[in-house]
């Protein structure tokens, strides 16, 4: 069970060997027969490679877990997914349960361990309300998002993880950049990048460049847009050399709006991503993305 957990630890958080497409179906059946956690990671894992419709097969069941913790975690993950499909109002509603079922955690004296990746009380309850700032953010409500950053901000000062100083540092640049204080996106950026590259997770990488890159953009400088475009074009080589979809739609997107030579390719080279990755969403998922301004189809 222990080499199981590992590797999904590997894949989700770090770097992985299978980036093939078989992939999805190894992670299922090792996770099939392991415990919550596991099947927690695959699920993550499976979402990162754009799986939607797998791992929400595996997320449902872990939010009615008897383990809080788990169940939290499950909960703020498929939020995330419906965040990524464009799906904030939905998102919101499965983040506060996250944070319910954290602080239910807590108030009956969680006495389980602390854990490097965050998989522990407090790393649910940042996912929690850092998941409730993006979509807050995302439905334009930024000063109710300032609010929920600064309470998870506060949660991890006291048990948070790399994970949660990422994430922190992710939704803080996206705050930055619709407050129109584009210059205080880069600092968290930045920051996002450093301690996901000291944990070695190549996919917290990508995301920080991809967010660092959108920040950098936005300065309106050659320098900074020269380098923004190189970020974001190693972010879309790595997420496709490691099969991410989740990621590789949005780095398309932002490579064309900084590369106005690309600006033929982009409706086609982004809808033919999405309806790829639409294939292996569940029907809510789906649904959310047809319907959502933030998700060119």
């Amino acid at each position: 069970m222990a080499s199981v957990e590992n590797a999904l630890r590997i894949a989700a958080f770090g770097e992985p060997e299978v980036v093939d497409e078989r992939c999805s179906l190894r992670f299922l059946a090792s996770a099939a027969g392991s415990g919550p956690r596991c099947r927690w990671l695959a699920a993550v894992v499976l979402g990162a490679c754009g799986r939607y419709a797998a791992a929400t097969t595996l997320l449902e069941p872990l939010i009615r877990d008897r383990d809080v913790v788990v169940a939290s975690l499950a909960a703020s993950t498929l939020a995330s997914h419906r965040r990524q499909l464009g799906g904030h109002a939905l998102a919101l509603s499965l983040d506060g349960l996250a944070v319910r079922k954290a602080v239910e955690a807590l108030s009956g004296r969680w006495d389980g361990d602390g854990d490097p990746d965050g998989l522990d009380v407090y790393g649910a309850l940042v996912d929690g309300l850092v998941g409730l700032a993006a979509d807050n953010l995302g439905l334009g409500r930024l000063a109710t998002a300032e609010v929920l950053l600064a309470r998870a901000a506060r949660v991890a000062a006291v048990g948070g993880c790399w994970r949660a100083e990422a994430r922190l540092g992710w939704v803080r640049a996206e705050l930055a950049l619709a407050s129109g204080g584009v210059a205080d996106s880069v600092s968290p950026a930045k920051r996002a990048r450093e301690v996901a590259r000291e944990r070695g997770s190549v996919r917290h990488v990508v995301k920080s460049e991809l967010i660092l890159g959108a920040a950098l953009g936005a300065m309106g400088e050659q320098e900074n847009g020269k380098q923004a475009t190189k970020l974001v074009t190693n972010a879309l080589t790595t997420a496709r050399r490691y099969g991410w979809r989740s990621l590789i739609w949005p780095a398309q997107l932002l490579l064309f709006d900084l590369d106005v030579s690309l600006a033929d390719w982009k409706g086609s080279k982004v809808t033919n991503e999405l309806k790829e990755l639409l294939g292996f969403t569940d029907p809510v998922g789906s649904r959310l993305a047809q319907a959502s301004p933030w998700v060119p189809i």
